[in-house]
């Protein structure tokens, strides 16, 4: 095997092209870095002799498949809901593929396929999912080798703007998809707490959040994510009475974001009409409907349940939801509209550093004793280029892609990151990024 073809140039694509560009030079590969934006994907290549760019419009299907008939492995850096043409491609045209999106039940369904053509099919191999399953599954293993029953896994990360960053009441900024941060939570998180099962629809999940201990970091906020059930059987859990996996943010996000869902400015369903035309200060209006209050802010405070200048209402205040600043979206929905406005107030800095945070915490029985393994990775980024979250969405697939193509991998099929041939060495490798875990055992 001689060529890669990465397909997407975004975001968090440094990380893996400069990986995967350094070993190719090693090795004698060749990479190929498409995106529908060439110059974009020009700037991510730089003229690196083992590497070219190339232009891209994933929706043309004779493109597409030209570019993936010349590649050994693939990479898809696409939108989740893209790569599934991709992986049909690649089992037609005999290619291994890995993305860090979440398998859907259609690409799984593609497993079989996947095996008969003895190709590898490797999902979530980024870092939530990715390195959360790998670390996980690593002490789960650790655990149980050594006699131990666990009764409890939570698992939390979170993307999020390092303290020496942080120059905004939200203590939030972009780091990843926007989009993705916008829709977040959709959906009901389900969960398992004392052997019973645990059930919080969108409208009502940033306002159950609980508080979090971080190791050497102090105190913030986790919410539930999607559905931590799934992973029970995957990790080897089946009738564990304990499983959350959840995201962190700072102390205070998580009532601020929830007035946004309750005002309904993270809907995507309908667009507003003429929404061109409306102020950020008119929109809110319509949304308070028969609120009391004498000016539009103090309708908004009563309708979430806030004192006019409570910690929440200065946040909403400072993302200028009240200016009478025209939107500029034709046909927007409010989603849209929010995203667009949080877009410009939490951006990145040049000189900005992001930080990753992931916690895992075990609780399991030993000899008739109760103890508690938590275990943190706390990594933060350089810039707003060189971000943690680049590094560490794109270092596991770029390490996975060289043990691809070294011949290393055995497991075909379509699989996410949980057994040993694939969490050993990726771990191991990410050590020499600055990537390990801080541990910590108590008894209970």
């Amino acid at each position: 095997m001689n060529n890669i073809l990465i397909i997407g140039a975004g975001r968090s694509s440094i990380a893996l092209i400069n990986y995967v560009l350094k070993k190719a030079q090693e090795f004698q590969w060749f990479v190929t870095v498409a995106d529908a934006d060439p110059q974009l994907a020009e700037s991510k290549v730089n003229g690196h002799p083992n590497g070219r760019s190339t232009w891209l419009d994933v929706m043309k299907v004779n493109d597409r498949k030209e570019l993936i008939e010349r590649a050994d492995v693939v990479v898809s850096l696409l939108p989740a809901h893209l790569h599934l043409e991709v992986a049909k491609d690649c089992i037609r045209l005999k290619k291994h593929l890995i993305t860090a999106s979440y398998v859907s039940k259609e690409m799984y369904q593609l497993g079989n396929q996947a095996r008969e053509n003895n190709l590898i099919f490797m999902g979530e191999m980024g870092l939530d999912p990715g390195i959360d399953h790998m670390s996980a599954m690593q002490k789960i293993e650790e655990i149980k080798e050594n006699g131990g029953k666990l009764t409890a896994f939570r698992s939390y990360t979170g993307g999020l703007i390092a303290p020496e960053s942080d120059d905004n009441p939200w203590h939030y900024k972009f780091t990843w998809n926007p989009r993705n941060v916008v829709t977040a939570g959709r959906g009901t998180a389900q969960y398992l707490e004392g052997g019973k099962y645990k059930y919080i629809p969108y409208r009502r999940l940033f306002t159950k959040y609980r508080p979090v201990d971080i190791q050497g970091m102090g105190e913030y906020e986790v919410y539930a994510n999607r559905d931590s059930l799934l992973y029970r059987e995957v990790y080897g859990l089946k009738d564990i009475p304990n499983i959350l996996r959840g995201t962190i943010r700072a102390k205070g996000f998580c009532d601020a974001w929830a007035a946004l869902v309750k005002i309904g400015l993270t809907n995507g369903t309908y667009p507003i009409l003429d929404s061109e035309k409306l102020t950020y200060h008119a929109l809110m209006e319509a949304f308070t409907s028969d609120e009391p209050g004498n000016s539009v802010k103090e309708k908004i405070a009563h309708l979430i349940r806030e004192e006019p200048n409570s910690e929440v209402m200065q946040k909403l205040e400072w993302l200028g939801l009240f200016r009478k600043k025209k939107i500029n979206l034709p046909n927007a929905t409010p989603a849209l509209i929010l995203e667009e406005l949080l877009l410009d107030k939490w951006k990145l800095k040049k000189t900005d550093k992001d930080m990753i945070i992931m916690q895992h915490e075990f609780e399991y029985k030993l000899k008739g004793k109760k103890k508690c393994l938590i275990s943190t990775l706390v990594l933060k980024g350089v810039d707003a280029t060189d971000t943690a979250m680049a590094r560490l969405v794109g270092l596991p697939m770029g390490i996975f892609v060289r043990l691809v193509m070294q011949g290393q991998i055995k497991t075909t099929g379509v699989n996410i990151p949980v057994m040993k041939q694939v969490y050993e060495p990726v771990l191991e490798e990410l050590k020499e990024y600055g990537v390990e875990f801080i541990e910590k055992e108590i008894d209970l």
